[in-house]
């Protein structure tokens, strides 16, 4: 396996797959935080910004634009679902629906905004060197091609 193609630089999967992925996975890591502590912990902050990370490496280039925009997405979507089977794990039970969801999201505000901001800057880096891969291969093929 040659530099250009280590698995941090080239993701192959399919925008649908990998948010598919992210939902299977952060809604484990809250199965598994909620049955171990009876709520979301730093043990979900950890995982969530693991995880953008990962669906940041995982996406071909051409679903990067789905992938930039699901960290936000997936943690509300996650907590929405969360404030309505198990209230609790985020907020105060006597909370409403859209109180328990602002409540979890500002709890965990820190990790959205660091897995947001890797998932982001991973992006922008396999843009960038991505990026040179294609303008080397465009002028080597340009120069030599005979005049």
């Amino acid at each position: 396996m040659n530099q250009a193609e280590a698995f941090w630089e080239v993701g192959r999967e399919p925008g649908r797959q990998v948010v598919s992925l992210g939902v299977a996975v952060t809604l484990t890591a809250v199965s598994i935080d909620v049955l171990l502590v009876g709520r979301l912990s730093i043990f979900f902050d950890l995982c969530f910004i693991v995880l953008c990370l990962g669906l940041a490496a995982l996406v071909r280039r051409r679903d990067f634009y789905l992938v930039a925009l699901l960290p936000p997405f997936l943690m509300t979507l996650v907590f929405a679902f969360v404030a309505l089977v198990a209230r609790d794990a985020i907020a105060d039970p006597a909370d409403s629906l859209l109180q328990a969801l602002v409540s979890g999201v500002a709890t965990h505000g820190v990790a959205l905004f660091l897995g947001y901001a890797l998932c982001l800057g991973w992006l922008a880096w396999r843009l960038h060197r991505e990026g040179e891969a294609d303008i080397a291969t465009e002028l080597s093929r340009e120069l030599s091609r005979p005049a």
